[in-house]
């Protein structure tokens, strides 16, 4: 399998410096990643929503060394903010972040035990009390502007801290959403507790090289786990996001929330910015909310050899295009 080794090498220097280099990257990394600024994405916030689609904004990276570093991340996210509310767009876009970016990862000299969701959990990394405090004037500021955040998901060993600060944020702002990923084992009890409490919550596959320990590893067991978490989600009382661009399972979710008795707007579909842009449009077009998940931003190395990881077609594109253009 191609996956695991284009997410090895999302980890490396080497390759990091090689593919950057290439003269043809940015044309292609163009497709998925539309601009380094908040100028240069503007253009596109307005021609999505003008389409009748709604967005989710990501400023990638995730190498984050300092807590200085952590802070400008902050600060980027406030400064989107800002434009979004001279765009009057609040209600039409909202936040996606991750909690590496805001310092989660760094370390600590003594990190106390904290209590988890579900109840006393390890003792979280350094960094867990730097992230919630540099997420939370974000999460104040989106709020002020009518819209809201979602926490990203990471690899498994940041999961307990990821979702103590979802709990924590949702005292004072119970819209904020968080993500789950069908190919970890425990993602269907996480299911199960995130449907009862009334959260929005993104089902997605999962993008991070997992241990077979905690992950399912095989294409088709993820995808029955999706379809067993989504219909968890459906029958709950919370706002399911549907993040894939599998059409057999963008079939079943409409079957799932048709069963359910949901309303069109009880739930919405998620695609990335630069695949399937037809379906995005065909979907909002049927009444469905469709949202597309942009990223934006100059550290896009990860995000893109990601992208590259979850379909093959992305990496054949991307293959072909450095053939061609080379």
């Amino acid at each position: 399998m191609l996956g695991p080794v284009i997410l090895a090498a999302s980890r490396s220097d080497r390759m990091r410096r090689l593919i950057s280099a290439a003269p043809v990257t940015k044309q292609v990394v163009d497709r998925f990643i539309p601009g380094e600024t908040v100028d240069d994405i503007v253009p596109i916030v307005e021609e999505l929503t003008a389409g009748g689609l709604e967005l989710t904004m990501d400023v990638v990276g995730e190498d984050i060394t300092t807590p200085e570093q952590a802070a400008a991340a902050r600060d980027a996210y406030l400064a989107l903010i800002d434009r979004l509310a001279e765009l009057e767009l609040g209600e039409r876009v909202e936040m996606s972040v991750k909690l590496s970016m805001f310092g989660q990862a760094l370390p600590s000299p003594a990190a106390a035990l904290t209590e988890g969701p579900s109840g006393p959990a390890p003792a979280f990394r350094g960094g867990h009390e730097l992230a919630l405090a540099n997420v939370r004037p974000v999460v104040e500021a989106a709020a002020a502007i009518g819209t809201t955040v979602t926490l990203d998901a990471e690899d498994h060993t940041t999961l307990d801290s990821m979702f103590a600060i979802h709990e924590e944020l949702r005292k004072d702002f119970p819209q904020t959403g968080c993500v789950i990923q069908a190919y970890l084992f425990r993602t269907e009890a996480d299911a199960r507790r995130l449907a009862a409490s009334g959260s929005r919550v993104r089902l997605v596959k999962g993008a991070y090289k997992e241990p077979a320990e905690v992950a399912y590893q095989q294409k088709h067991e993820i995808d029955k786990a999706y379809v067993r978490i989504l219909r968890t989600l459906m029958e709950g009382e919370g706002y399911p996001m549907i993040g894939s661009h599998d059409p057999r399972l963008i079939s079943i979710a409409q079957e799932l929330a048709r069963r359910a008795g949901r309303k069109l707007d009880e739930y919405e579909f998620q695609m990335l910015y630069g695949i399937r842009s037809d379906e995005h449009l065909r979907l909002a077009a049927e009444g469905h909310r469709m949202r597309v998940y942009t990223a934006y931003g100059t550290d896009w190395y990860g995000y893109f050899m990601r992208r590259l990881a979850e379909k093959p077609a992305n990496l054949r594109f991307f293959a072909r295009s450095m053939l061609t253009r080379g």
